[in-house]
């Protein structure tokens, strides 16, 4: 019984790693490939290559040998430190960082026609 506990449980493992896998190669995807180079960081193709590798190795090899824990650690990376400073560059998502408010239009804030 523990056993088949140990092994529902490096399942689900599994497959939280190809869903962190996952969100970088298709949040990668969508980002410009200049804001990489503007950000100083590894081109888009570079990062589209390791983070595809990440979700074969994750899906292929069992968690318990070290090509996950690779490719784990390169979906870390993606999503700590490169995604946010391509958003960043790109002013993609979250207000683009802006601090205005909630009734913020696309050309200033919007007063209800006074």
């Amino acid at each position: 019984m523990l056993l088949t506990g140990f092994a529902g449980f490096l399942g689900l493992l599994k497959i939280v790693l190809m869903a962190l896998a996952a969100f970088g190669l298709f949040d990668a995807a969508f980002r410009r490939e200049d804001a990489f180079r503007a950000a100083d960081k590894q081109s888009k193709v570079f990062w589209l290559i390791i983070l595809g590798i990440a979700l074969v190795v994750s899906y292929l090899f069992s968690i318990l040998s070290f090509l996950p824990i690779i490719g784990v650690i390169a979906s870390i990376v993606y999503i700590v430190d490169v995604r946010p400073a391509v958003k960043q560059i790109s002013g993609g998502g979250g207000g683009g960082g802006r601090s205005g408010s909630s009734s913020d239009g696309p050309y200033g804030p919007y007063n209800g026609g006074r």
